[in-house]
């Protein structure tokens, strides 16, 4: 029988604290892309450290407080329950749930070197997902309605992040603000062209990941979004 997504609340709060041993991530091979397919199992790891969804992990991944969990975790490193809930206006009980069903997919895991106590802290286990597009594909029903989930609260991400920028950026100096961009484009190509572009893009975009540029005094965090998608109608 199919594992059914677990997408509910607990029934009552649980604590942070405690030592549940989480579950070994999968095996080693900013939130999530769903561009081009990458070489590796899916459930394991892409060449770029990228967690490869397959079908199981989709649906424990499936939820949108964990996948603001994961996200969170991801851009501000190892926290607590406590901590992710107030950052995220959640209880602690329910951070803290959420938290274990990660752990359990191999999402996230204990950072014991930073707990004190029955304090316990949670890491990202990669720093990025990637949505295999066999995925799609998949007869299952419970996985078509985690893919629902999943994508759509990936675009709600995306379209916040872009508004929390759009709201503050009176907060930025000037050059900044020139060096920003916000564009949209209409072509008109083939599926395999498309899908070129896609993997020339990415390839592009990865050659910037330096820890040259991380170290540098004058970087920041940047975040971009590539969305590329088919429209009806005249072509």
């Amino acid at each position: 029988m199919p594992e059914k997504p677990d997408t509910g609340h607990p029934p009552q709060p649980e604590p942070e604290t405690g030592r549940e041993t989480a579950p070994a991530p999968a095996p080693a091979g900013s939130p999530a892309s769903a561009g081009p397919p990458a070489s590796a199992p899916a459930g394991e790891l892409t060449p770029l450290g990228n967690r490869l969804l397959d079908p199981r992990s989709l649906r424990g991944l499936a939820h949108p407080l964990r996948i603001q969990l994961l996200r969170s975790l991801r851009h501000h490193g190892p926290a607590t329950a406590s901590q992710l809930a107030e950052r995220l206006g959640e209880s602690s009980g329910a951070t803290s749930y959420h938290l274990r069903r990660l752990a359990a997919h191999g999402f996230v895991e204990d950072a014991p070197e930073l707990g004190k106590g029955r304090e316990r802290w949670w890491k990202a286990v990669a720093q990025g997902t990637t949505f295999d597009e066999a995925l799609y594909r998949n007869p299952d029903p419970e996985v078509q309605g985690a893919v629902e989930v999943y994508l759509h609260e990936i675009a709600t991400i995306h379209t916040q992040e872009l508004n929390t920028y759009l709201g503050t950026r009176h907060q930025w100096p000037d050059v900044w603000l020139g060096a920003s961009d916000m564009s949209d484009f209409t072509l008109h190509l083939s599926p395999e062209r498309l899908r070129e572009l896609d993997e020339r893009l990415h390839a592009l975009i990865n050659e910037y990941r330096t820890d040259e540029d991380r170290g540098a005094a004058d970087t920041q965090r940047i975040r971009m979004h590539l969305h590329a998608f088919p429209q009806h109608g005249e072509n």
